[in-house]
């Protein structure tokens, strides 16, 4: 059989237009699954895919169960597809982070964290949400050591990190690829501070991982979150923020206004748990996942009873 040019270029066309049909019928399956959740829940909760996320949402969804509103978790989503899901109404509500969403979704830096929530109720108003009372975790992103490595290298604060650098002392910095290209992330980080990491010193990897790779002494400074119940458990220590280059991260529900209409008792329920939750707190929780090993549904079961909420 010949094979020419021509050939080639409609194999290669027909090639691309079936995987592209086979990408649209698995996205659209995806999304069927994901729109329609279990008959009977009145309320479809969403959450990230990091243990503080989806243990609030499994906190949100056992509480509204227990009080007569039938709830669905649906968890593990990127910020960028639960922010997409409230707002094309495929979920009524989950909990948010203040300062990121200020700057990642309504592109508002600079907001002092008093006037974050209403700030956001102000731009968040045409989409039809409504931030309900934050709690007292700020689980802002920090960066954290081995207490033994901080003591040996003299590092106290991200200032003494950033001349250390510029000094030509070499600091390994493990961080997650979203940290790495993200506006609020590493880059403006560096020029607030006045350093950069050389290329090859930085180790992109999962979040989860940065807090092993820190422990085993494969990176010297991890990123981390900063009510992560491993920076306890396994003795870190955080560098000062001493310029503030980190933005307050208040965890906050975040609800449809169509799901406070329907069942405006969530605006007292969803309060019942935030007045709740402080740093020390969240990150005893965190632990008792990341560390101890328990299951996000005990832990969540736990804390409601210990905290008073059921029975």
């Amino acid at each position: 059989m010949e094979i020419t040019a021509e050939g080639i270029a409609s194999r290669k066309k027909t090639k691309g237009a079936l995987m592209f049909l086979r990408r649209t019928i698995a996205f659209a399956s995806a999304l069927a699954l994901f729109a329609f959740p279990a008959a009977g829940a009145d309320v479809k909760v969403g959450s990230k895919g990091f243990t503080e996320n989806i243990l609030i949402g499994e906190i949100t969804q056992q509480y509204l169960d227990a009080k007569g509103i039938p709830a669905k978790l649906t968890s593990g989503m990127g910020s960028s597809v639960v922010r997409q899901a409230i707002v094309s109404r495929q979920i009524d509500l989950y909990w948010e982070y203040t300062g990121p969403a200020l700057v990642n979704f309504h592109k508002t830096p600079g907001i002092p964290r008093a006037g974050m929530l209403a700030k956001l109720n102000e731009l968040d108003g045409p989409n039809g949400l409504v931030w309900l009372d934050s709690s007292d975790v700020n689980d802002t992103y920090a960066l954290a050591m081995r207490r033994e490595t901080a003591k040996s290298m003299g590092l106290r604060t991200t200032s003494d990190l950033a001349a250390a650098i510029k000094a030509g002392k070499k600091v390994t910095f493990g961080c997650n690829a979203e940290f790495y290209s993200r506006k609020d992330g590493l880059m403006p980080m560096q020029e607030a501070y006045g350093f950069a990491f050389p290329r090859e010193d930085i180790v992109r990897m999962d979040s989860g991982l940065i807090y092993q790779a820190v422990r085993d002494g494969q990176v010297d400074v991890g990123l981390v979150f900063s009510t992560d119940g491993r920076i306890p458990a396994f003795d870190f220590v955080l560098l000062e923020d001493d310029r503030q280059y980190h933005i307050p991260q208040v965890m906050t529900p975040v609800v449809t206004k169509e799901i406070l209409a329907a069942h405006p008792q969530i605006r007292a329920l969803l309060k019942d748990i935030s007045s709740r939750l402080d740093e020390a707190g969240m990150a005893k929780l965190n632990a008792m996942v990341d560390v101890d090993k328990k299951t996000i549904p005990a832990v969540a079961s736990e804390f409601l009873k210990s905290s008073g909420l059921v029975r």
